[in-house]
C-alpha cells in the first residue's frame, strides 16, 4: 500500500519528518517497507538559478546566436552563448548552471563548458520544456523583474517533494487500506505522545442534487452476499483529462490517470478506502440495477477483452436484461466511462468479503477493488463515499446530480460490543498502564466508552474495524498505539517444567539419526508434499496406485495436483537436478509425511477416516562411493552399501534384528529389492537399486540405491522398548564355520532365519562370509561359507554344548533346506 505523505497531511495535523513519520507507522504495526522521495519535476530544478542577462550581442561568426553575460549572484558574471530569438539585456532569467543535470524524458545530459562557433559558453539559459515546467519552447523564459537573482529555481518555482511511503498491510487492518484509514493511526499515535494534532476530512455540505432527471431502481436478490448497496445519477458530464492536481495524487502512489471520472472514484477509494464503479448510464438498460447471481455457464466479457464463465457463486451487478460487472471485482466491456459519455452511474457498496475473495481467485482477476473487498471495507462509508465523489464529478466534469441517492441497505451491519477489563489488559500486556492511559487510547482510535466502572469498560467498536471483535483484540490496538518498545523486558522470568512426551522423544530420535547420516556425509532435502499428478496416474507402480493419491481439487496446475504418495519422486528431482550440473556423487536423505487414501473407508459419518498421513525417512545413494583417493582406488556405491546405513539407522533407533524379517520386495520401483519384515509381516524398510523405468523419466543414466522407512511404524515397533544397562559378557564367545551347499534359489535371509529359530538363546550371530558357484559344484547349487558366534553370559560352554547347538542347527538346515556339508 503506497501512501503519499503530502497527501496524509490532508487528514491529520503533524509536523514529523517524513522518515520520523515512517518510524510512528512501524511502531503502530503498520510496517513501513520503502520510504522514497519524488520528485514534482525530475531532477528537483537542481543547479538551476534565477540569472540577470547583463549584456546581450549577435555572434560573430553566427546568425542567430548571441552572445552575453549573466549574473548568477556569484561574483562574476558567466559568458553563456544563447540560441532563443527573446532574449535580451536586463531580462530575468533561469539559467543551468555548469554542472546541472537537464532531462529529456528518460535521457539527460550534463551542462558543461563548451564553445559555440568558436566562443566559450559557460552554462544555458533555459527554456520552459527543457527544465520542466512547460511545454513551449519559443523562447527562453522570461522572468518577472521582481524575480530575485541567485534564487534557486526550485525556490523560485516552489517546487516541493512529495515522500511515498510503501506499508505492508497485514491481512487483518483491512481499515488501514487507504489514506484516511493510516491517518486514523497516527493520530491515535500523535495524541499517545502528547502532540498538538487533529483528525479531519472534507464534509459533505456541498452535496446537493441538482435535479431528478435520471433516477435509477435498485433490486438486491442476494442479501447474503451485497449487504449494502448505493448508487446515484451524473448527467451531462464532460469527461476529459483530469486537473493536474488529481493526475499527481494518482500518479505519486502509482496509478495511471485515464478520465476524470474514473480518476475520481480511484481518488475516493485511495483516499476513504471505499472501492467505487461508475457505469456509463446508457448501460443501465432500464435504469435499473440488479445485484444477483448468474446461471452457471454463463459468458461475461471483462472491460479487459477477456471471456470469464460465471456461476452461481459469483455476484454480478446487472441492468434489467444482463451481467455489467463482476462485483466488487471488475467492470464489463463497453460498461465502463469513455470520453463519448454523458451521463455515469456512481456505485458505492459493500459486499460479503468471502464472495469477493473466491471470485476473484476462481477467476484469477486481483484488482484494487477485490483486495478491499475480501478483507472487508467500512460498510458505513458507503453514503460519505458516494456524496465526496459526486461533489468531484459536479466541479471537475461540470455534471449535474439527477437523483436522490438510492441506497438499499435492509440489515445493518451492527458495531461490535466488547468488555475489556483493566485487570485482563494489564496481565495480557505484562505491564500496568493506568486506567487513564488505556481510556485515552480507546477513544483516540474512535471506540465508544459505553459504560465505565471499577473493573473495566464495555466499549463499542466501530464497524470498519473488522480484527477488533474480542477483548484480546483490543488489547493489541492498544498495545500497539502505546508501544511494544515502552513496555520493559522484566528482570523475572517464570516458567514451569513440562515432562517430555512421545512427540518429544520421537523428535529427539529423529534428530539423532539426521545427525547420524550427516556424520556418514549424506545431505537432507526438504520437498514439497504437493506433486506431479503423472506420477501417480494410471502406471506400472503396483505400491503406489492413482485410487490410493490424495487428489488436489483446485490445483494450481498438474505439478502440484496431488499429495505425495512417497518420498521417492522428489528426491528424484533432487538428484536429477544435482547430476545435470555435474554433481554426479550424491548422498540424500528426507524425512517427511506421505498420505494415501482409501475408499474402503470413507463413510458419510467420518469421511476423514478415508485419508491417512504417515511419517517416512527415505535415502538416495548414487556415483561413486569412494572417488580421487590416494588410499582407496575408486568404488562405485553399491547395494551393500545402502543396506549397512539401512542396519545402522534400525540398531540407532533400537529395532534388533531378531525383530525382522528379510523377504523379497514386492515394490517393482527396484529392479532389486528387500523388504524388512516385522514378525506380524508389516514392512518397516524397502531397500535395493532403482529399476530403469523410474530413472528415465527423470534423465538419470546411473545407478540409484534407495530407502524408504516406515518411520511411524517404526515408532510404534520400539514404543515399549527398554534402554537397560548390560555388563559385557565375561565369558569367551565361540565362533563356528559351516559350508553349506544349498539349491539356487535358496537365500541366505532363509538360513538366518532357520538359525535363530534352532537357538534362540545362545545363538548370537550369524553371518556370511563367503559365496561359491562354479566348477566341481553341481549344477543348481552354490555354497554358503556362514560363521556363528555362541556365547552364554554365565559360564563358560563347554564342547558339548557346542556340538549339541551345531548338531541341531545342521539337522534343521538340512531337513527344512536340504543343504548339504561340504
Amino acid at each position: 500500500m503506497k501512501i503519499s505523505y503530502k497527501w496524509l497531511k490532508e487528514y491529520v495535523d503533524f509536523d514529523l519528518t517524513p522518515q520520523e513519520t515512517a518510524d510512528a507507522l512501524t511502531s503502530t504495526g503498520l510496517e513501513v517497507d520503502a520510504l522514497e522521495e519524488v520528485q514534482a519535476i525530475k531532477g528537483g530544478l537542481k543547479g538551476l538559478y534565477v540569472g540577470k542577462v547583463l549584456t546581450c550581442e549577435m555572434h560573430p561568426n553566427s546568425d542567430h546566436l548571441h552572445i552575453t553575460t549573466v549574473d548568477l549572484g556569484k561574483g562574476e558574471p558567466q559568458q553563456i552563448v544563447c540560441g532563443a530569438p527573446n532574449v535580451a539585456a536586463g531580462q530575468k532569467v533561469i539559467v543551468a548552471d555548469l554542472g546541472c543535470v537537464l532531462y529529456d524524458g528518460d535521457k539527460e545530459f550534463t551542462i558543461k563548458k563548451s564553445k559555440l562557433r568558436g566562443v566559450e559558453s559557460y552554462g544555458m539559459i533555459c527554456a520552459e520544456d527543457e527544465i520542466g515546467v512547460g511545454t513551449d519552447h519559443a523562447g527562453i523564459i522570461v522572468l518577472p523583474d521582481d524575480a530575485v537573482v541567485g534564487t534557486p529555481a526550485a525556490e523560485y518555482y516552489h517546487l516541493e517533494s512529495d515522500w511515498v511511503i510503501d506499508i505492508d498491510i497485514t491481512a487483518n487492518r483491512a481499515d488501514a487500506l487507504s489514506h484516511y484509514g493510516v491517518a486514523r493511526d497516527l493520530y491515535a499515535w500523535l495524541v499517545q505522545r502528547g502532540y498538538k494534532t487533529s483528525l479531519h476530512r472534507p464534509d459533505c455540505s456541498r452535496f446537493h442534487v441538482d435535479n431528478n432527471d435520471l433516477p435509477i431502481e435498485v433490486d438486491i436478490e442476494n442479501h447474503e452476499a451485497c449487504k449494502r448497496y448505493a448508487c446515484l445519477s451524473i448527467t451531462d458530464c464532460d469527461v476529459k483529462e483530469s486537473p493536474k492536481w488529481l493526475q499527481d495524487k494518482l500518479t505519486v502512489i502509482g496509478l495511471r490517470p485515464i478520465n476524470n471520472i474514473v480518476d475520481i472514484t480511484n481518488y475516493i477509494m485511495m483516499a476513504y478506502g471505499q472501492p467505487m464503479h461508475c457505469f456509463d448510464a446508457d448501460m443501465v438498460k432500464g435504469h435499473k440495477i440488479v445485484v444477483r447471481t448468474q446461471p452457471e455457464g454463463t459468458e461475461f466479457i471483462t472491460l479487459d477483452g477477456q471471456k470469464h464463465i460465471l456461476g452461481e457463486h459469483d455476484l454480478s451487478i446487472c441492468n434489467a436484461e444482463e451481467p455489467m460487472c463482476i462485483a466488487g471485482v471488475f467492470g464489463g466491456k463497453g460498461s465502463g466511462t469513455y470520453e463519448t459519455t454523458k451521463n455515469v452511474v456512481l456505485e458505492s457498496a459493500y459486499f460479503h468479503p468471502t464472495w469477493i475473495r473466491k471470485s476473484a481467485r476462481r477467476h484469477g482477476l486481483s484488482t484494487d477493488a477485490s483486495f478491499r473487498f475480501e478483507r472487508g471495507i467500512d460498510p458505513n462509508g458507503t453514503i460519505y463515499a458516494l456524496k465526496q465523489a459526486a461533489i468531484l464529478c459536479q466541479e471537475l466534469a461540470g455534471g449535474k446530480v439527477s437523483m436522490q441517492i438510492n441506497d438499499v441497505y435492509p440489515d445493518p451491519l451492527p458495531d461490535f460490543k466488547v468488555n475489556l477489563k483493566y485487570e485482563y489488559c494489564d496481565r495480557l500486556i505484562g505491564k500496568q498502564l493506568g486506567h487513564e492511559t488505556i481510556k485515552s487510547i480507546v477513544k483516540s482510535l474512535e471506540m465508544r466508552i459505553d459504560h465505565e466502572d471499577e473493573e473495566g469498560l464495555e466499549l463499542t467498536v466501530p464497524a470498519y474495524r473488522v480484527d477488533v471483535q474480542r477483548p484480546c483484540d483490543v488489547v493489541e490496538d492498544i498495545l500497539r498505539i502505546y508501544g511494544y518498545n515502552n513496555v520493559e523486558i522484566p528482570t523475572q522470568l517464570k516458567s514451569s517444567l513440562t515432562v517430555a512426551g512421545e512427540e518429544d522423544k520421537d523428535h529427539r530420535l529423529e534428530n539423532i539419526v539426521s545427525e547420524q547420516l550427516v556424520g556418514c556425509g549424506f545431505n537432507e532435502i526438504l520437498n514439497n508434499s504437493l506433486t506431479k499428478t503423472s506420477y501417480y496416474q494410471p502406471n506400472e507402480l503396483n505400491t503406489y496406485p492413482w485410487e490410493k493419491t490424495v487428489k488436489i481439487m483446485n490445483p494450481l496446475s498438474s505439478d502440484l495436483g496431488v499429495m505425495r504418495q512417497t518420498l521417492l519422486f522428489g528426491g528424484l528431482e533432487s538428484l536429477s537436478r544435482n547430476v545435470n550440473r555435474k554433481a554426479k556423487n550424491l548422498r540424500f536423505f528426507e524425512v517427511g509425511n506421505v498420505y494415501s487414501y482409501a475408499a474402503e473407508k470413507n463413510t458419510p459419518e467420518a469421511p476423514i477416516k478415508a485419508y491417512s498421513q504417515d511419517y517416512h525417512l527415505a535415502l538416495w545413494l548414487t556415483g561413486k562411493f569412494v572417488e580421487g583417493s590416494w588410499a582407496h582406488a575408486d568404488e562405485d556405491t553399491s547395494v551393500f552399501q545402502l543396506k549397512a546405513y539401512v542396519y545402522n539407522i534400525l540398531k540407532r533407533a533400537g529395532v534388533a534384528p531378531h525383530m525382522l524379517v528379510e523377504a523379497h520386495s514386492e515394490n517393482n520401483i527396484f529392479s532389486e529389492g528387500i523388504a524388512l519384515n516385522n514378525r506380524a509381516g508389516k514392512t518397516l524398510v524397502n531397500y535395493g537399486k532403482l529399476s530403469h523405468k523410474v530413472l528415465a523419466p527423470q534423465g538419470i543414466d546411473q545407478d540409484v540405491f534407495y530407502a524408504e522407512f516406515d518411520w511411524t511404524g517404526i515408532l510404534k515397533a520400539i514404543k515399549k522398548n527398554k534402554v537397560e544397562f548390560k555388563e559385557l559378557s565375561k565369558y569367551p564367545s565361540v565362533s563356528r564355520d559351516l559350508a553349506l551347499l544349498v539349491d539356487d534359489n535358496v537365500e541366505f535371509a532363509q538360513i538366518e532365519q532357520i538359525a535363530y529359530q534352532s537357538e534362540k538363546k545362545l545363538l548370537k550371530r550369524v553371518e556370511l562370509f563367503d559365496v561359491y558357484q562354479g566348477k566341481n559344484l553341481p549344477n543348481g547349487k552354490k555354497s554358503y561359507a556362514v560363521n556363528f558366534i555362541l556365547e552364554d553370559e554365565e559360564k563358560t560352554l563347554n564342547d558339548k554344548q557346542i556340538d549339541a547347538i551345531m548338531k541341531k542347527l545342521i539337522h534343521n538346515l538340512t531337513t527344512k533346506l536340504g543343504a548339504e556339508l561340504r
